[in-house]
C-alpha cells in the first residue's frame, strides 16, 4: 500500500499534529479507494502551494512513505493550514461521488451487453415529490419536483397489441443504486415475459452529491418507485395495469412492504425478501454508523430518541394493518444485515393482525443477507418458489414449469 506522509519539521506542535492527521485520513482513503487517495494526495500539492514546499523523493523512505511535504518558512498562520485541511477534505468527498458517477455509467454499459440480447433496454428520466422538507429554507425552488433515473426493461419476443405483466423492482441498500448485481434475476423475470420497471430513487449512489443527499429513507424514495410504476402503465400500452407486482430485498424489500401497504390498489401482491421491517429494533442492533445516515443534517437530522414518531412513520411496522393483498415474505435466521429479528416482529404482528400472508424462515441458509439472490443451485430454487408466488397472481404468458428450466433461462446451462 502506498503511504502519503506529510512532515511539519521544525514548527509548533499542533502543526506537526494537523499533518499527521491529514496523513492518516488519506491512508485510510487509500487502504478502500486507491484511486481517489491518489487524486486526493494530487489536489494537495495545488491546495498548499506557496504555503508548502513538496519534496518528491525517487526512493521511499522508511516505512513506505512516497511523498513528504514541508511547510516553507514564509507559511502565514495555523488557521490557513485549516482551511487548506478543509477545503481538501471537500474536494476528497465530491470526489468520491465524482467516481461513483463513473461506476454507475460503466455498470449501465454491462446491463446492454448483457442481457441486449433478451431484452429492450431503456433508462428514462422523471419526476417525483419535492424533498420532504427543503434543505435551506429560503429556498424558492424548494416545492420542485425531485428528478430521478429509472431502468425500463421490456421482453424483445412480447407482441406489442397484447398485454403483459408489470414488475417493480426497487434495488436494495442505503445509498446503493441497481447494479447488475440482479442481472440474473432480470433475466429470469424477463424469460417469463415479465416487464419490469426499477427507479434509482433518492438517495441513490451515481447521480451526484445533491442526490445522494435527497435521501428519504422509508420516505419519498417510496413515490419515485410508485412514479416509475405508473409511468410504465402510462407509457406502455402492452403493460396491464391489472398485473402489477413489486418485488425487492432487504432496503428494496422494505420499499415493496411499503408499496404494498401505503398503495395496496395499485398492486396485485408483493414479495419482501429480508426486508428491513422496523427501524426501533433495527437502530437498535445496529452500531452508530447505521444511526449517522439518519442523524445527517440534510436527512431527518435527529435521533430516534429525539424524534420517535418520525422513525416510526418511517417503517413497515408502523403499516401492518393496511395489508389486503397477497405478500410472501422470506427471511433467514443468519442473516448477518437485516437480523431474523426484526423481520419476525413484521411477521408477528401481521399475525397478531389476522392478516392473510404467506412467510418463511429459512434456517441458515448458505450466502447470510444475500440467500436467496446468489447464484447457487440452493438459491435460484429458492427463487423459483418466489416466482411460482407471483405466477398465481400475475400470470406471465411463458411461467417456469420448473428450477431446472428457470436455471437454463437465467444461466443457458
Amino acid at each position: 500500500m502506498h503511504h502519503v506522509i506529510f512532515r511539519a519539521d521544525n514548527h509548533s506542535e499542533k502543526l506537526k499534529k494537523l499533518s499527521l492527521t491529514l496523513g492518516y485520513k488519506i491512508q485510510i482513503f487509500m487502504k478502500h479507494k486507491p484511486f481517489i487517495s491518489l487524486v486526493a494526495s494530487l489536489l494537495y500539492i495545488p491546495l498548499f502551494a506557496g504555503a508548502a514546499q513538496l519534496c518528491i523523493m525517487d526512493q521511499p523512505e522508511p516505512g513506505g512513505n512516497i511523498i513528504s511535504v514541508k511547510p516553507s518558512e514564509n507559511t502565514s498562520s495555523d488557521s490557513v493550514l485549516f482551511k487548506k485541511i478543509e477545503d481538501l477534505d471537500k474536494g476528497i468527498t465530491d470526489y468520491e461521488h465524482r467516481f461513483d458517477i463513473l461506476e454507475k455509467q460503466i455498470d449501465d454499459l454491462l446491463w446492454f451487453e448483457r442481457l441486449g440480447d433478451v431484452a429492450h433496454i431503456d433508462k428514462v428520466r422523471l419526476t417525483s415529490t419535492p424533498r420532504w422538507k427543503p434543505k435551506d429554507p429560503d429556498d424558492r425552488f424548494a416545492t420542485n419536483k425531485l428528478q430521478f433515473y429509472t431502468y425500463v426493461f421490456i421482453p424483445k419476443n412480447i407482441n406489442p397489441k397484447k398485454k403483459y405483466p408489470l414488475i417493480v423492482l426497487p434495488h436494495s441498500g442505503i445509498h446503493a443504486n441497481f447494479s447488475t448485481y440482479y442481472y440474473h434475476i432480470v433475466r429470469e423475470l424477463i424469460a417469463q415475459g415479465y416487464v419490469v420497471v426499477s427507479a434509482e430513487y433518492r438517495g441513490s449512489t451515481g447521480y451526484g452529491k445533491a442526490t445522494y443527499e435527497n435521501i428519504d429513507y422509508g420516505g419519498r424514495e417510496n413515490d419515485d418507485v410508485l412514479t416509475s410504476r405508473d409511468y410504465m402503465i402510462e407509457n406502455y400500452s402492452m403493460v396491464d395495469p391489472h398485473r402489477v407486482g413489486v418485488i425487492g430485498w432487504s432496503h428494496g424489500g422494505m420499499i415493496a412492504l411499503m408499496q404494498i401497504l401505503q398503495h395496496g390498489d395499485k398492486y396485485q401482491c408483493a414479495f419482501a425478501g429480508v426486508p428491513v421491517s422496523d427501524l426501533e429494533n433495527r437502530l437498535a442492533s445496529h452500531d452508530k454508523s447505521y444511526s449517522d445516515y439518519f442523524t445527517a443534517p440534510y436527512h431527518v437530522g435527529e435521533s430516534i430518541e429525539e424524534n420517535p414518531e418520525e422513525y416510526a412513520r418511517r417503517s413497515p411496522s408502523h403499516y401492518a394493518e393496511n395489508l389486503n393483498k397477497p405478500l410472501l415474505i422470506y427471511t433467514n435466521t443468519n442473516d448477518n444485515d437485516v437480523y431474523v429479528e426484526e423481520v419476525q416482529l413484521m411477521i408477528d404482528k401481521l399475525k397478531e393482525l389476522k392478516k392473510d400472508f404467506e412467510y418463511k424462515v429459512f434456517q441458515d441458509a448458505s450466502g447470510g443477507h444475500g440467500f436467496d439472490r446468489i447464484d447457487s443451485k440452493e438459491a435460484t430454487d429458492i427463487r423459483f418458489t418466489v416466482y411460482q408466488f407471483l405466477k398465481r397472481y400475475l400470470h406471465p404468458p411463458h411461467p417456469f414449469a420448473s428450477a431446472g428450466e428457470m436455471r437454463k433461462a437465467a444461466y443457458v446451462f
